[in-house]
């Protein structure tokens, strides 16, 4: 089976030739205003837009925004939670010719002057509780997100090769830099989120639990969400959410797997029921996902998914509807892209790729070849049926005293493989002066049932034993901590490696 027939597959042949791959966010929200006009579309809860309702206020924002007098292809940022201004503003901007930026929510107000002259921002939209953030800002219009005219505006026309967004990305390392999307890349991360295994169109009911500054909450959650015509709930504050899923009743939902051992707990403190009783699939991502979790899901009779993707693939490079038979795999490769690996790193090309990094040539470089090839930095291996693997980093690789590079990434694979481990991290280390190889274990502690800490850290470094048993001596490791508070996280909840 080829790549392409694995996806096109997925979807009831009628549903499949009902949605176009659309070069544009203007094409994008001009098509699924009229395409599902009466349909749910968007609700705080309270209140509930159909597509076309949306698609009008949409169009009173890009109203707004070109009574701004800006040219053209400026830059405007949203600095909001997941509120339903953010997304109206988010789908306006780009359908409008100008290039969007989602600030993260929790940007302290030097991030937030910085941003606005690292990126030429030149309007910000922001939520009313974070207006006293903006009051050091030079030379940027700073307009509450609520904005929106009394009359409406069409969509631009847009060159597809424009920009249309850029993301905030740094990885579990580095500092962060500015991810430049075109439409068309934009778009078919979007096209690609289409893809789940049954019916589609109007069936789902998502919500919008990640931050829309990430690229795996925009495009996977609400732009998946639009472009096959299902309800999505804003979500402002994730714990209060989560605390609804009972009432919300959802029946999909994009998470990383720091959301997905949340819920399990919920579950096993209240029942099953506190997922509302209609969720029928999870699609998780962003960060490792241990087989535990597919295990625990399935047995809820919940399918789960997960993939692999970049910023700098508008998200969606891979994807694995065979979580259960396949629970180590990122997937196959989505069609529209070509992939090859050279010295074990996976590189891709493909109208997904971004464009570079903004005003940082130099990373650009780095990143992109001179033909088009992106460097995804991760070392990888296909299996005979074209499933992806990842076994590492090269940022993240160990040298050893004898030249040898080893891998954390798949020295961490078995703990993740083990039930009471929650996350674990490898890396080097000293131990009485000399370099090592050291792993720092979260336990998993609801596995432990209430014993002391002790049987803990001895049942930890007992795995350790065993797993060092299958390694060559040059790989073992020699130092364990078992923590007792969480590790460092990054926005999408990886591990953060510092």
């Amino acid at each position: 089976m080829t790549n392409q027939e694995y996806f096109f597959n997925m979807l009831p042949k009628e549903e499949f030739e009902r949605i176009p791959y659309l070069p544009t966010m203007g094409a994008f929200v001009e098509w699924f205003t009229k395409e599902y006009a009466t349909m749910p579309a968007l609700s705080d809860t309270v209140n509930t837009l159909t597509y076309k309702e949306l698609g009008q206020r949409v169009a009173r924002r890009r109203a707004f925004i070109e009574g701004l007098g800006l040219p053209k292809g400026a830059h405007i940022a949203i600095f909001d939670r997941n509120s339903q201004d953010a997304i109206e503003l988010f789908l306006a901007i780009t359908s409008a010719g100008y290039v969007a930026m989602n600030f993260p929510s929790a940007l302290p107000e030097m991030a937030v002057v910085g941003s606005c002259m690292k990126f030429d921002i030149s309007a910000l939209f922001v939520r009313e509780e974070f207006m006293p953030l903006t009051a050091k800002l030079q030379g940027v219009k700073v307009l509450p997100a609520a904005s929106i005219a009394d009359t409406e505006a069409p969509v631009a026309d847009i060159d597809p090769d424009s920009t249309a967004a850029i993301f905030f990305t740094g990885g579990t390392t580095g500092q962060p830099k500015g991810a430049v999307l075109s439409h068309r890349a934009l778009m078919r991360g979007n096209y690609n989120a289409i893809f789940k295994p049954g019916k589609v169109i109007g069936v789902h009911r998502y919500i919008a639990l990640l931050p829309l500054s990430h690229v795996f909450g925009l495009i996977a959650g609400t732009m998946g969400c639009f472009y096959t015509g299902n309800l999505i709930y804003t979500c402002e504050d994730m714990k209060a959410t989560i605390g609804k899923l009972p009432a919300l009743k959802p029946t999909i939902l994009v998470i990383v797997p720091g959301i997905c051992d949340i819920l399990s707990g919920l579950v096993k403190m209240y029942g099953p029921q506190f997922l509302g009783g209609e969720l029928r699939m999870i699609i998780s991502g962003a960060a490792n996902v241990p087989p535990r979790l597919v295990d625990i899901f399935t047995k809820l009779g919940v399918e789960f998914c997960f993939g692999y993707g970049l910023t700098e693939t508008a998200n969606l490079t891979s994807a694995n509807a065979n979580a259960v038979e396949k629970p180590t795999s990122i997937g196959r490769i989505y069609p529209g892209q070509e992939t090859k690996v050279v010295d074990g790193e996976l590189w891709v090309k493909g109208d997904n790729v971004f464009s570079g990094y903004y005003k940082d040539p130099e990373k650009t470089a780095e990143a992109l070849t001179p033909d088009g090839w992106l460097r995804t930095g991760d070392l990888v291996h296909f299996d005979e049926e074209g499933f992806l693997y990842i076994t590492g980093r090269i940022k993240n690789l160990i040298i050893l005293s004898n030249g040898e590079n080893v891998s954390p990434e798949s020295l961490e694979e078995p703990f993740y493989a083990d039930p009471c481990v929650r996350d674990a991290m490898v890396k080097e280390d000293e131990l009485n002066g000399s370099p090592v190889i050291a792993v720092e274990i979260l336990p998993l502690m609801p596995a432990f049932d209430g014993k002391p800490w002790e049987e803990v850290e001895a049942y930890m470094n007992e795995l350790v034993r065993k797993i060092n048993a299958t390694l060559p001596s040059t790989h073992q490791i020699r130092k364990v901590t078992v923590r007792t508070e969480d590790f460092k996280r990054t926005g999408s909840m990886k591990v953060a490696r510092v």
